[in-house]
């Protein structure tokens, strides 16, 4: 089967799965996949398809066909002026609350521009008057293809009927198609074509739906991203389940957290993973490297985006992943949610010693941890320096799990995730997590807080906001002290693959971008104090005085030592 072939098979499959009963089809040569699809279902009495020759026409049969059974009814056309042509149909369906959904085909993006025939700028082009626009990429046999055609379904479906906004409407699919249009013998497809066992691929329950009840069975983790809230905590106390909560999460507390999660799902190993893991490993490693692979259900709270072991769990197709979002659209960029739900109720707990083994792991992890830290037994930072998750533990520590800590994307955030202790008011820009505007959020957020707030920055997040510092006299000013973890650049880089030995020769200036500023300079001009520590000690003292207006600490740290920091903690625990 081609790619646009297959394409068509999954789209038409999923909208069927999704409640289509009719569906409407205006002829023309760029939508023959999805045309012979449609055909196809007709023929095999799973829709009845309808066939208009005028795109105005079918426009509206769709619009009374919606008015007569209460259902979303797609509408496909082929590129260029055809699809102009559904303009008034939708602004109907728009005015009138129906889940018209419109099938747009197209020529590759490629052509875009070019004179290319029948081809014209089909992104956004009915502007607002849609719920939703989505262009599902042109098709292909990249693995992975199957997952995002089938979620992207049901995320146009539930926006259609307006199952999580209450705002009903079209929305407009635009599908790029490649030659061959007709079936023909392309050699294997790379992983099924099939949807789940029954019903859509992602269930997905309206706005003000009644929780779902879910019980112990499967290996259960709780995932909390960002905003998050409580609940993540509580359904993870309830279902006696390891609790993965992002810093931001404000759920990060509690019998249940695994602090070192991150670190603990990195170990996991490739072999255990494919061999369903051994359930009574022997050593203290092999417990650990099998924990990953054992995890059969993961609950999503908020807006997970922090590390790659987290992606990577959630995009496992071993994996049923279950997300908890009470409005609008919900987190899935594996395209693997099998169903979405408004609210949890939990009912029954995990008897097991699952949430046990998790926590000696995570015990093991933090004194592994520590080691690579503070090698020395004296004095944490005495040997090899300060670094970014010592830093981070610090700051953590000396606010307090009741206190409030903005803390910046990019490493800080990330160091952040590695403390033992993480305030549970931890702010954070995590909806792109850009390192925009960080000084002044921090301001702001300490403007509304009633006591001592502290921010935990990078260098480039600073200087990128340093503006933030400007307050005019008469302006009110917070309690705030801004901890600035220096390394002279894009530290995050070091350890990510551009800071392998493979690009060394363009790394500095590309992606370390030092910068050589005088951060007591710089605060100087704004008559923010400033001070510099070297020492861990140093900064527990600093951190232990009174907050009183804004100021800034600054500790140095050695960007160049990044990579081989996060590589002996990666080593420490996968070899406990």
């Amino acid at each position: 089967m081609n790619p646009s072939t297959a394409f068509a098979t999954v789209v038409v499959d999923e909208l069927i799965r999704s409640g289509v009963r009719e569906a409407v089809l205006a002829p023309g040569s760029r939508s023959t996949p999805l045309a012979l699809a449609l055909a196809a279902a007709d023929r095999d009495g799973r829709l009845r398809l309808h066939v208009r020759i005028d795109e105005r026409t079918a426009g509206f049969l769709a619009i009374g066909l919606i008015r007569g059974t209460g259902l979303p009814v797609p509408v496909l056309t082929t590129s260029g002026t055809a699809v102009a042509n559904l303009y008034p149909a939708v602004l109907e369906a728009s005015h009138s609350g129906l889940p018209l959904i419109v099938l747009s085909a197209d020529r590759p993006p490629e052509l875009r521009g070019t004179g290319a025939n029948q081809t014209t700028d089909q992104l956004k082009v009915f502007g607002d008057a849609v719920r939703l626009f989505h262009e599902l990429g042109t098709p292909s046999k990249q693995l992975g293809q199957v997952a995002y055609w089938r979620s992207s379904i049901a995320r146009a479906v539930s926006a259609a009927v307006g199952a999580r906004t209450a705002d009903p409407g079209p929305v407009q699919l635009n599908c790029p198609l490649v030659e061959p249009l007709v079936p023909t013998d392309d050699g294997d497809w790379p992983e099924p074509l099939d949807g789940r066992t029954t019903g859509p691929w992602t269930s997905v329950h309206a706005t003000g739906a009644q929780p779902s009840a879910v019980a112990p069975g499967p290996k259960t983790v709780v995932v909390a991203g960002d905003g998050a809230s409580q609940a993540a905590r509580l359904a993870a106390e309830a279902g006696n389940w390891p609790l993965f909560a992002e810093p931001s999460s404000r759920a990060r507390t509690g019998p249940a957290v695994i602090s070192a999660y991150r670190l603990l799902l990195a170990a996991t190993s490739p072999a255990a993973t494919a061999q369903a893991a051994p359930s009574t490993p022997g050593t203290a490693a092999e417990a650990v490297a099998s924990l990953g692979a054992e995890i059969e259900r993961v609950i999503v709270f908020g807006h997970p985006t922090l590390s790659r072991p987290i992606s990577k769990l959630l995009a496992r197709p071993d994996v049923e992943v279950i997300v908890v979002a009470p409005t609008g659209l919900w987190p899935d960029a594996a395209h693997r949610a099998a169903s979405v739900v408004t609210g949890l109720e939990v009912i029954g707990s995990d008897q097991t010693d699952w949430l046990d083994r998790w926590l000696h792991a995570d015990q093991l992890a933090r004194a592994a941890m520590d080691k690579v830290l503070a090698p020395v037994g004296g004095r944490a930072g005495a040997a090899g320096g300060l670094s970014g998750p010592l830093v981070a533990a610090v700051v953590g520590e000396a606010v307090g799990a009741d206190g409030m800590l903005v803390v910046a994307s990019s490493n800080a955030v990330r160091d952040l995730d590695l403390a033992p202790v993480v305030p549970i008011r931890t702010v954070a820009n995590r909806g792109l997590a850009g390192i925009d505007g960080t000084l002044s959020t921090a301001v702001g957020a300490a403007l509304a807080n009633a006591g001592a707030t502290h921010a935990l920055v990078g260098d480039l997040a600073f200087l990128h906001d340093s503006n933030g510092l400007v307050i005019g006299p008469a302006e009110p000013r917070p309690d705030l002290r801004i901890v600035v973890l220096n390394d002279n650049g894009g530290g995050i880089f070091a350890t990510l693959e551009q800071g392998g030995g493979d690009h060394a020769d363009y790394f500095e200036r590309v992606f370390g971008t030092p910068h050589d500023v005088d951060l007591a300079a710089l605060c100087a001009a704004t008559g923010t104090p400033h001070q510099l520590v070297e020492t861990a000690d140093e900064l527990r003292e600093v951190l232990a005085r009174t907050v009183a207006g804004i100021d800034v600490v600054e500790v140095r740290v050695d960007r160049s030592a990044h990579r081989e920091l996060h590589a002996d903690l990666h080593q420490a625990v996968s070899q406990l």
